[in-house]
């Protein structure tokens, strides 16, 4: 990721609109992109078929937040749409999602690598071609057992025990976010990945 304050950055954050899916585990980059919005000030202003944007100002670097509307498995349309129409390259799209794979409330920053079975990054390194995408993932847990279907794991809600721990890695998500915007993805991942 290559700062430079005339570019413009995304930043991503995954999820499935409507109010059935509020407070779901795989709405935790949705859950992200609310807290930046909050602690950066950030304005609404559009809304596109494939996504809701708002805009901010992050030192001397413009921030667009984006929150799909095409439902995680097409996530990749969004992305692609808002970043083509904005002009923005791949190393300055920064892509927050849940992952299976961590406790809750663990967050793991990777610079590039394989989707690792979340179909939302699957379907955005599938339309852009590349896996080079800064990623922020936020544990929401791995399923009880393994016969457990993860479809019906990742749509169930956080109880509030969770939503307590889930909060305070989301309000660490801004600072993140300020070190990747100054390229700073090892001191990022140092500070974060814990």
């Amino acid at each position: 990721m290559i700062f430079d304050k005339k570019e413009r950055y995304m930043i991503v954050g995954l999820g499935n609109p409507g109010k059935q899916y509020e407070s779901t585990r795989h709405n935790a980059g949705f859950m992200a992109i609310d807290v930046l919005e909050k602690e950066f000030g950030a304005a609404p202003f559009g809304s596109k078929q494939t996504a809701t944007m708002s805009k901010a100002k992050v030192g001397d670097a413009e921030v667009i937040l984006v929150k799909p509307l095409t439902f995680m498995n097409l996530s990749g349309n969004a992305v692609n749409e808002v970043g083509s129409f904005y002009k923005i390259p791949q190393d300055h799209i920064i892509v927050i999602c849940d992952d299976v794979s961590l406790d809750v409330g663990r967050m793991r920053i990777r610079d590039k690598g394989s989707d690792g079975g979340h179909n939302g990054l699957k379907d955005i390194i599938r339309v852009l071609g590349s896996n080079q995408l800064v990623r922020i993932k936020i544990g929401v847990g791995q399923k009880p057992h393994p016969d457990y279907d993860l479809a019906d794991w990742v749509l169930s809600k956080f109880p509030k025990e969770d939503l307590e721990t889930l909060e305070k890695t989301l309000n660490a998500v801004p600072g993140a976010v300020k070190l990747l915007l100054k390229g700073d993805v090892s001191g990022a991942q140092n500070r974060f990945n814990r």
